[in-house]
């Protein structure tokens, strides 16, 4: 006699058996697959009590039932390890969209079957807020403000004789979004204000560029030293939003046998920087970031003959600070963020073809010398698309070996069962 037959995770005994205590040797018992199961084929749904009292088969016979694949996801993605019974999918949008509705749906038991436990989600453009209003000017409208869309700023036109409004700050905002994927402006808004700056004059100097009776905002006047006299401050200044000159306006000394003026180097510093130094005095020269002298060296040192003069003083050339080329992203592509060439400090992001999952960071930051941070992401594809992939090869795999056993060894057999000798074929020709 066997005991009654060991729990199955997969299936229950049917009704009449599962009260019997023992069954006689040679007993067979049937089973039905349990609720998320389903019976595989050509496998029996019974089990036998055998001459050694163990129930026979032992290999499982119902199988978990399969939820068909969500889908596609626009602007977003859908990770899928598994579509058995209890696995889960999980969702994401791309850079600039948000979810709507649950990020995670699970495969259960529904209408005698399974299928998924929720309706899909769906990417939405991030909106942000009308753009701010600003006094003495206006913006370009648009139907509705999501991610990407810019607006530009204009000031209003004002009366003939009287003063223009300025634009001070950024013409133009974007909508972008923040950590918590609200939709933001990048800025904010300019302004428009009359700006006026008085008319600059430099004792012992002239204009060279920059005449008028008037100036406004971003108006520049650039000066020269009258022969005999040099220049301390800068040789150009710009009218301010604040109605100043900026930087203030330069002043010319006159130039004597012992002093000179700050030396006038590009794409460099000046160490220790001061207005006038004394003959002899010898000051350090330092190119900035990418720059270098001709010879190739980074600093130098200058020393002051009199006369305004300095010593060897030369100019700092600077080299490309780009990439020069984008990150290569293999079975994907810059969504946000794309250029020919990148600086550093710029961002983009990434994300991956359909079918492909991003590995790594999608957000990346570049650093300089065709480096980023925290690392260039990769696409690879999915399991989902590689399972269905090993399927296709399997059966081609099994019709390609089906056809050669059809072509060779079925067609061999029935050669070598026909009795016909080289004489039969003879004579029945």
């Amino acid at each position: 006699m066997c005991m009654p037959p060991e729990r199955l995770q997969y299936a229950e005994l049917k009704e009449r058996f599962s009260s019997m205590k023992s069954f006689p040797v040679g007993t067979n018992v049937s089973y039905i697959c349990r609720p998320g199961y389903i019976g595989i084929p050509g496998k029996s749904l019974t089990r036998t009590c055998g001459g050694d009292l163990q129930w026979t088969p032992t290999e499982q016979f119902c199988t978990e039932r399969k939820c068909n694949h969500p889908g596609e996801l626009e602007h977003g993605f859908i990770n899928v390890t598994d579509l058995t019974f209890g696995s889960k999918a999980t969702f994401s949008c791309e850079g600039g969209f948000r979810l709507r509705g649950t990020d995670e749906i699970s495969c259960v038991i529904k209408n005698k079957g399974v299928d998924w436990n929720r309706d899909l989600p769906f990417c939405e453009r991030i909106p942000c807020e009308t753009p701010p209003s600003i006094a003495n000017g206006h913006y370009t409208e648009a139907a509705s403000y999501v991610y990407q869309t810019s607006v530009t700023y204009t000031c209003d036109d004002v009366p003939k004789g009287a003063d223009p409004f300025s634009l001070i700050g950024p013409a133009t905002i974007f909508c972008t979004y923040d950590a918590q994927l609200n939709g933001v402006w990048s800025e904010p808004p300019p302004q428009c204000r009359v700006v006026k700056c008085d008319n600059p004059k430099v004792e012992n100097g002239k204009k060279t560029t920059g005449f008028g009776p008037s100036y406004s905002y971003r108006d520049s006047v650039m000066f020269e030293c009258n022969p005999g006299y040099f220049m301390i401050g800068p040789e150009v200044i710009t009218c301010g939003e604040n109605n100043t000159w900026s930087p203030p306006k330069p002043t010319c000394e006159k130039i004597t046998e012992s002093v000179c003026g700050a030396p006038e180097i590009t794409h460099g510093v000046v160490i220790p920087a001061k207005s006038v130094y004394e003959e002899g005095e010898s000051v350090q020269i330092k190119c900035n970031a990418y720059c270098t002298f001709p010879d190739g060296a980074k600093e130098m040192a200058v020393t002051c003959q009199g006369q305004n003069t300095w010593s060897s003083l030369q100019n700092c050339a600077c080299g490309p600070k780009s990439s020069g080329y984008a990150p290569n992203i293999n079975y994907g592509r810059v969504i946000d963020g794309q250029n020919r060439s990148y600086s550093v400090g710029d961002f983009i992001t990434v994300e991956c073809y359909a079918g492909y999952t991003l590995h790594g960071e999608a957000r990346i930051q570049y650093i300089g010398e065709n480096k980023w941070i925290p690392g260039v992401p990769t696409c690879q594809l999915s399991a989902y698309i590689t399972a269905i992939i090993c399927v296709i090869v399997a059966i081609v795999v099994f019709l390609a070996a089906f056809w050669v056993y059809k072509k060779f060894f079925s067609q061999n057999g029935k050669r070598d069962s026909t009795p016909c000798t080289a004489e039969y074929k003879i004579c029945k020709a």
